[in-house]
């Protein structure tokens, strides 16, 4: 067992050695392995981790973002608004709105997030009022129907995980299924932010996102200036066993311009454009432009 083990770590550390000088966005992967079970499992972790906001904000600056769309997409709606929640994970947003009086339809493509939702919505007594599906957003059509919503969410910069041409498809499924007049909030890295500086790393642990045995993960992180794209390549080698896991992540970014002409191309109305998460003292508010586009 021990020599299958050495053999696969030699494996593993040769192909790493002759790896591509660049990977190919979208050629070589392009996103995480967020349907994968265990994957799956340890994301959901991440999200409900208080001690960071990697993968969900905190309680408190979820309250502050919560509030604020409540605002800004009008659902205090005398019967409630019925609130498409596009890339919902745990369930974290839908599930404070419902308590609110929305009726909430979540997607995402995580089975473990999912299960969470709904978990969440019955011990929060709104179950009533929520759906999450497990579902890819590209997809929506296969869960939805002719369902017609008041609201949309797509946060935390999911857009950019899909390429240019699924972008614009999936905002122009969201407008499709929104009511006249109805808003979608849309966040996304401010292009103009983001760290346009190629760079490397490495770290070791036992437990965390890439697994919970020991592991090396070696990381790399190239910025693609014609296509305006940040891509992360991973390779992590479990040192137990010798398996090799490398993942390409492709984070799109748009300048202001052209997300703008991409909303109303979908068939959004009117765009309103709020940088900094209109100055909410979120940690990384800075980071971010927020779009809310009427349709």
């Amino acid at each position: 067992m021990a020599n299958k083990t050495n053999h696969l770590l030699s494996e593993a550390l040769w192909k790493i050695y002759r790896r591509p000088e660049r990977p190919r966005p979208w050629v070589d992967g392009g996103n995480l392995p967020w349907d994968e079970p265990g994957f799956s499992e340890r994301m959901l972790r991440e999200h409900l981790d208080e001690s960071h906001g990697a993968a969900s904000r905190v309680a408190a600056e979820r309250a502050q973002q919560i509030d604020w769309l409540w605002q800004k997409l009008y659902l205090q709606r005398p019967f409630g608004s019925h609130l498409l929640d596009v890339t919902c994970g745990p369930g974290l947003y839908a599930v404070e709105l419902a308590r609110r009086g929305c009726r909430v339809t979540g997607l995402d493509f995580s089975p473990a997030s999912i299960d969470y939702a709904r978990n969440l919505a019955r011990s929060e007594g709104v179950a009533a009022r929520c759906r999450f599906l497990e579902q890819d957003v590209r997809q929506m059509g296969d869960a939805l129907d002719d369902t017609v919503f008041d609201a949309a969410l797509l946060l935390y910069g999911q857009l950019a995980v899909f390429t240019k041409a699924e972008a614009q498809a999936l905002l122009a499924d969201i407008a499709h299924r929104l009511r006249p007049g109805g808003r979608l909030c849309v966040e996304l890295l401010n292009q103009d932010r983001v760290d346009k500086r190629d760079n490397t790393w490495w770290f070791t642990d036992k437990t965390g996102l890439w697994g919970d045995r020991p592991f090396l993960h070696l990381g790399e992180r190239f910025w693609d200036e014609e296509a305006q794209m940040s891509l992360e390549r991973f390779y992590v080698i479990h040192l137990e066993d010798g398996d090799l896991t490398e993942i390409l992540l492709c984070d799109q970014t748009y300048s202001v311009t052209d997300m703008t002409a991409m909303l109303t191309g979908a068939g959004f109305q009117a765009v309103e454009l709020y940088p900094a998460w209109d100055g909410l003292p979120l940690y990384d508010a800075g980071e971010w432009v927020v779009y809310v586009a009427e349709r």
